[in-house]
C-alpha cells in the first residue's frame, strides 16, 4: 500500500487547494444512489487516497501496480501508465484543435481525455451499525471534503454520535451527505444502539478503525493488464505506439494541461 496515502497524509490532500504545483479480503460497500448507512465514525484519519483509472460499463476500476508520478493537480507528468498516454494523446489533439480554433473538436478532445485520466479518490472506513462491521466506501475527491468537513465539525462528540451517511441524485448532481443523528435513543434499533456501544473499547479508551482493511481492497493491474484494459475501453492502443504485451510505462513531460482539463 505504499503507493497510496493514509490517515494525516490522505487528510492533506483532501484538503489541499490545488493551488500548487492485497492483503485483505475487504471490498467496497454497496453504495448506489437512494443508499443511507447508520454509522459510528472512529476517527478523523480513517481514510485513504488513490488514483482510480477505468470506463463506466466497460473496464472496472483498478489503480496502477506502478503508478505515474503526479503533479500537485493530479496529472500525470512522468513514468506514464498506457491509460496516461492514451489520456495525453487527446490532450495533445485539444490543444491543437484549440490553436485551430476549432471549438467542436476541443470539447470531444477534452470528453475523450477525461475519459483515461486517473481520478482522485478516497476510501472512508467506518462501522455500519446494522451490522457492527466495518464498511468502507468509495467517495470522489468533492465527496470525501464534504463528509469529512462534518467529522471534523463533530470531532469531539464522535464518541457519543451516530450518523446516517447517505447518497441521493445521479450523475453531475449525486450528493453524498453525512448528517449526526440527532436522537439515538428515538431514531437507532436496539441492535444498533448495542453495535455503537461496543465501539466504546475498554476502560473508556474507544475502538479505532483497522487500516489494515485497506490492504488489498484496490485491484493493482500491471502494464499488460492496463494496455488489455485499453483495448477493452476501445482506445486504438496502435495511437500511442503500444501492442498487446508491449511496455506502456514512459518517463518524460507531460503534455500542457490547462485547468479545464481539471479531472474534479
Amino acid at each position: 500500500m505504499s503507493q497510496f496515502q493514509s490517515g494525516a497524509d490522505a487528510l492533506n490532500s483532501l484538503n489541499a487547494t490545488n493551488e500548487g504545483g492485497g492483503g485483505s479480503s475487504a471490498e467496497f460497500a454497496s453504495f448506489k444512489s437512494g443508499t443511507t448507512y447508520k454509522v459510528r465514525v472512529l476517527g478523523t484519519a480513517d481514510l485513504i487516497r488513490f488514483y482510480s483509472y477505468g470506463l463506466f460499463k466497460k473496464v472496472n476500476s483498478f489503480v496502477a501496480k506502478n503508478p505515474s508520478v503526479k503533479n500537485a493537480k493530479g496529472f500525470a507528468e512522468s513514468n506514464f501508465t498506457a491509460w496516461d498516454l492514451a489520456s495525453n494523446y487527446y490532450s495533445d489533439l485539444k490543444r491543437k484543435a484549440e490553436d485551430a480554433g476549432q471549438t467542436a473538436k476541443v470539447e470531444e478532445y477534452k470528453t475523450e481525455a477525461g475519459k483515461y485520466r486517473a481520478k482522485e479518490r478516497y476510501a472512508f472506513g467506518f462501522i455500519d451499525l446494522e451490522t457492527g462491521e466495518p464498511i468502507i466506501v468509495d467517495l470522489s475527491k468533492k465527496q470525501a471534503q464534504g463528509v469529512h468537513a462534518v467529522i471534523k465539525k463533530y470531532e469531539k462528540k464522535l464518541g457519543k454520535l451516530a450518523f446516517e451517511l447517505s447518497k441521493s441524485g445521479s450523475s453531475t448532481s449525486t450528493v453524498v451527505s453525512l448528517s449526526p443523528v440527532i436522537d439515538m435513543d428515538e431514531d437507532l434499533t436496539d441492535k444498533e444502539r448495542a453495535n455503537f456501544e461496543k465501539q466504546d473499547g475498554k476502560d473508556g479508551v474507544p475502538a479505532t478503525f483497522d487500516m489494515k482493511l485497506f490492504d488489498g481492497l484496490l485491484y493493482e493491474a500491471d502494464e499488460k493488464q492496463q494496455i488489455e484494459n485499453l483495448v477493452a475501453a476501445g482506445f486504438d492502443i496502435t495511437l500511442i505506439g503500444l501492442s498487446i504485451g508491449g511496455d506502456a510505462n514512459t518517463d518524460g513531460n507531460s503534455s500542457d494541461i490547462d485547468d479545464e482539463d481539471l479531472p474534479f
